[in-house]
């Protein structure tokens, strides 16, 4: 075989020769398509160690627990060796790459958690499904919360400032626009069920740091993070929206860098179609933004899907590496869709491409990479080269003790619970009931009026929203209730379903 450039990964060999994808072209993004069973994450497998190889940190979602195995050596068998002697690789190693464990539910990986603030009012409507009206609300949620400095990092948080806007519905509506009982209701019968779904698990602190997922080891390969996703894929909606709002915060964070001699970071996105399942235009123009110009801040995004047609058009042609293995054209639909994948490769005349898409065996792919001057090659079926990483599922004490090397343990397994939005709120309700009430001169007889809490007044929307003339809030009676059913569990629970948890402490 050739030799291959120290500056190009090796994906297979055609009968021409070997098929590379040139590093420093590598932020140019790609696809990796194909049916069920015929390949795909043993390419993906590949281009990621050759990556990581490079000194390239990786994030990649395991959907199947299959890619778990990059962590540890492969092992030779008659299949492996007979492919490695058409390619010319018989001398190729066997090793693991370095991994890091994460997992949204803390069971299979250090726990991957972000807060309210930072996944946003748009990505966490879209979340927990909700309606224009009620999205309405979570924006208002989150600009009261701004003008209030009210911290929103869990669902404690969001449920204090809903509780909060709900017992003072009315002047909310007039500084922010109307909110209706059912919207807010629905709002919070959405964060219950996100809840059940593990929402508690995934909103909280210690929020993931970028630079903790862009690491590389001491031999200066680079690290390669591994997303435990399979009870994660079964809430498509969730899985999509963190993966998502992850590339976001890659996007917003890194700085502008050009063309690099190899990309900063690579991001996997397996099962890519959930991504744009029901997707509502706003969010799909989102993620049509960030893939254009992630580019240039060094950023290599690649999805990996069963057809082209998963992805959008729009999204497709920013794709310049493609690795499409077989797809089975049993139904009409199924033949258009090879059409489609074959209208998508710079045609190779000695190829009938619609024809070889059907006829591809297990191992094999069209595949077509940007090459010097960023011009696509043209297709060729290329017989793809295996990964010297293990190709399968790891047991639990090994994935145990390759997440107990990653060195992040003590930073990220114990969740953090500072001062936010939940304690914010109590201690203001708190303070309310201790401070005594004026008499008024106006007043009847056995009643009185209150004076805000100092802790309200800074701000105009404090001072409208706590305005000295206002009656006695229902926030403020509830916590006087309270003060007066010390001991009543009765009065506790009253106070934790109004303000989301009970004074004092949390869950």
């Amino acid at each position: 075989m050739t030799a291959i450039p120290d500056d190009a990964l090796l994906l297979g060999a055609c009968d021409t020769g070997p098929i590379t994808l040139p590093l420093r072209l590598g932020n140019r993004h790609g696809l990796i398509a194909g049916a069920t069973g015929t390949g795909k994450t043993v390419s993906v497998l590949r281009l990621v160690e050759g990556f990581s190889k490079a000194g390239v940190p990786v994030i990649i979602a395991d959907v199947k627990g299959d890619v778990a195995g990059l962590g540890l050596p492969g092992a030779m068998n008659p299949r492996i060796e007979q492919r490695l002697k058409e390619i010319g690789l018989e001398g190729m190693a066997f090793d693991g790459l370095p991994v890091t464990f994460w997992d949204l539910f803390g069971q299979q990986g250090h726990p991957l958690r972000t807060t309210v603030s930072e996944i946003g009012p748009l990505l966490l409507s879209r979340i927990l499904e909700l309606s224009e009206a009620q999205a309405g609300v979570l924006d208002i949620a989150f600009a009261l919360a701004d003008a209030e400095g009210l911290l929103l990092l869990d669902l404690d948080d969001l449920r204090a400032v809903l509780a909060h806007i709900g017992e003072q519905r009315e002047a909310v509506s007039k500084a922010y626009g109307l909110v209706s009982p059912q919207s807010l209701a629905a709002l919070q019968r959405a964060l219950l069920k996100f809840e059940q779904e593990g929402a508690r698990s995934l909103l909280g602190e210690p929020a993931i740091a970028l630079p903790d997922l862009m690491r590389c080891a001491a031999d200066g390969r680079g690290m390669v993070n591994v997303i435990a996703a399979e009870t994660l894929v079964l809430k498509p909606r969730l899985y999509a929206s963190f993966l998502l709002w992850l590339l976001s915060e890659l996007f917003e964070q890194l700085p502008e860098v050009g063309d690099l001699d190899k990309p900063k970071l690579v991001f996997v996105f397996d099962e890519a179609h959930l991504l744009f399942a029901d997707c509502p235009p706003s969010l799909q123009q989102r993620i049509e933004q960030v893939v254009r110009l992630i580019r240039s801040k060094g950023v290599g995004v690649y999805f990996c899907t069963q057809s082209p047609s998963d992805i959008p058009d729009v999204v497709l042609s920013q794709l310049g590496h493609r690795i499409q293995h077989a797809l089975r054209a049993f139904t009409p639909r199924d033949q258009k869709a090879v059409r489609t994948a074959a209208e998508t490769f710079v045609p190779n005349p000695a190829l009938d491409v619609a024809r070889v898409i059907s006829a591809l065996g297990v191992g094999e792919a069209l595949v077509s990479t940007l090459q010097a001057g960023g011009r696509p090659m043209p297709v060729e079926r290329t017989r793809m080269a295996p990964p010297g990483c293990r190709l399968g599922a790891i047991s639990p004490a090994e994935r145990a003790a390759l997440r107990a090397q990653s060195g992040l343990g003590g930073k990220y397994d114990a969740p953090l619970n500072r001062e936010s939005a939940f304690e914010v709120l109590a201690a203001r309700a708190a303070q309310a009931s201790a401070a005594p009430a004026p008499a008024s001169t106006h007043a009847p007889a056995g009643r009185g009026t209150t004076t805000p809490p100092a802790t309200k007044s800074g701000s105009a929307v404090s001072d409208f929203l706590w305005g000295t003339g206002r009656r006695q809030g229902a926030v403020e009676a509830m916590a006087k209730s309270a003060a007066r059913t010390v001991g009543n569990q009765l009065g506790r629970q009253l106070l934790r379903g109004l303000l989301g948890g009970l004074i004092g402490g949390r869950r």
